[in-house]
């Protein structure tokens, strides 16, 4: 909830509230949040290293300490450079609470049951966006910036403090149990036949074209997704009002944790997930289109395709991690997955940027939904289907 709420789903707030009170250029703002994710790519790349030296609990926790010193930076920063260094400090630490790490959490527990636990940890992560999308635009409206940020931050770190203790320093091991609740010695010949029927190629990860299809995939759907929500907010609040985007932005986040569930539930043990994770993009694709098309009055299919894209919004981290673990063999996927995430990570890095500059090209006169976003929004719609394109590249014969 909070790696999330802080790290993943408000930095589109605090690039609304860092303009409204600096008056920067939307660019340079845009910048800072490309360096908070691009930042936080370089550690997620070294997390499996970190937790085999320091340990989960204690990486854990001072990432939640480190992102809430460069919440305080982002809500403080007087010159460009100040909000920059609070980029690399949110950017560093939210990563140890996100995606790479919640697998790195669940994996020692599930293998059969994995898809409904990743599905069950990612969408309480997921509540982060739910709740502290309105609640960042309620908390600083009320208390200021810095006040909420000051807060959000000490709460925060004393909430880690004690799941970090009492839960995520826990292994099966312990309980005298293997994954799944089955006895040790079952659970170690599961895994043992896991291993040999998925042995393939022994070669570099960087030469595997599952890695690099499934790589590109999350990345291109990352990179549309960050992009369009790095902006939502800002195209919502002059039709909507902030309070009112701040609550379709928490809407999205429910549509994704409901189709998280949806798909964790509906798919078969033996399905093709490369498929799945297809089909979820098109649902995106839809509501990507529904957007382009609504003008500015059109608040019902505004909210259509806000939900439609939402629904994907889940699937497109929970998804890939499910599909290295049905394609790799099981000492190599915690490695697989933190690779995926940095690379996704490292590429929607620019994304906020990127659309931001298409943004600011689209027009003089105030640019939000139902005016000149037609570039834009036709970016995110190309961009999916590359997504598309590069998962269905990496189908294997079933």
């Amino acid at each position: 909830m909070f790696g999330w709420g802080v790290g993943f789903y408000a930095p589109p707030v605090f690039l609304h509230a860092v303009i409204a009170r600096t008056g920067w250029p939307l660019g340079l703002v845009s910048f800072a949040v490309t360096l908070h994710f691009l930042f936080g790519a370089i550690v997620v790349a070294k997390l499996p290293h970190l937790h085999r030296r320091f340990g989960v609990p204690r990486i854990t926790l001072a990432g939640a300490a480190v992102t809430a010193l460069g919440v305080v930076g982002w809500a403080s920063a007087a010159q460009p450079w100040q909000l920059f260094a609070a980029a690399l400090l949110s950017g560093g630490g939210w990563v140890t609470m996100g995606a790479a790490a919640i697998n790195a959490v669940i994996a020692p527990w599930y293998v059969r049951g994995r898809p409904m636990a990743l599905a069950k940890a990612y969408n309480g992560a997921s509540i982060g966006g739910v709740i502290f999308s309105p609640l960042w635009v309620a908390l600083i409206a009320h208390l200021g910036f810095v006040t909420a940020s000051v807060i959000v931050g000490l709460v925060m770190i004393a909430v880690v403090a004690v799941l970090s203790q009492f839960v995520f320093s826990q292994l099966p091991e312990r309980f005298g149990q293997g994954p799944d609740g089955d006895a040790p010695d079952a659970s170690s010949a599961r895994r043992a036949t896991a291993a040999r029927a998925l042995a393939g190629s022994s070669g570099p990860l960087w030469r595997d074209r599952r890695f690099l299809t499934l790589a590109a995939g999350m990345a291109a759907g990352l990179f549309a997704q960050i992009g369009l929500i790095a902006h939502l907010f800002s195209l919502l609040a002059p039709v909507t009002g902030a309070q009112g985007a701040g609550l379709a932005m928490g809407m999205a986040t429910a549509c994704a944790i409901v189709g998280r569930v949806v798909v964790a539930r509906a798919m078969p043990a033996h399905t093709d997930r490369r498929l799945v994770a297809c089909a979820a993009y098109v649902v995106q694709l839809i509501g990507s289109g529904l957007l382009l098309a609504a003008g500015e009055s059109d608040i019902g299919m505004i909210l259509l395709g806000v939900v439609l894209f939402g629904s994907g919004i889940g699937n497109a981290t929970s998804l890939p991690p499910l599909i290295a673990q049905d394609e790799f063999r099981g000492e190599d996927v915690a490695r697989v997955v933190a690779l995926i995430v940095a690379v996704s990570q490292a590429t929607y890095a620019f994304a906020p940027a990127l659309f931001g500059a298409l943004l600011a090209a689209s027009g003089s006169e105030g640019v939000h939904i139902g005016r000149h976003t037609a570039s834009f929004f036709g970016a995110v719609a190309g961009i999916q289907l590359l997504a598309i394109a590069a998962l269905l590249g990496g189908r294997r014969q079933r």
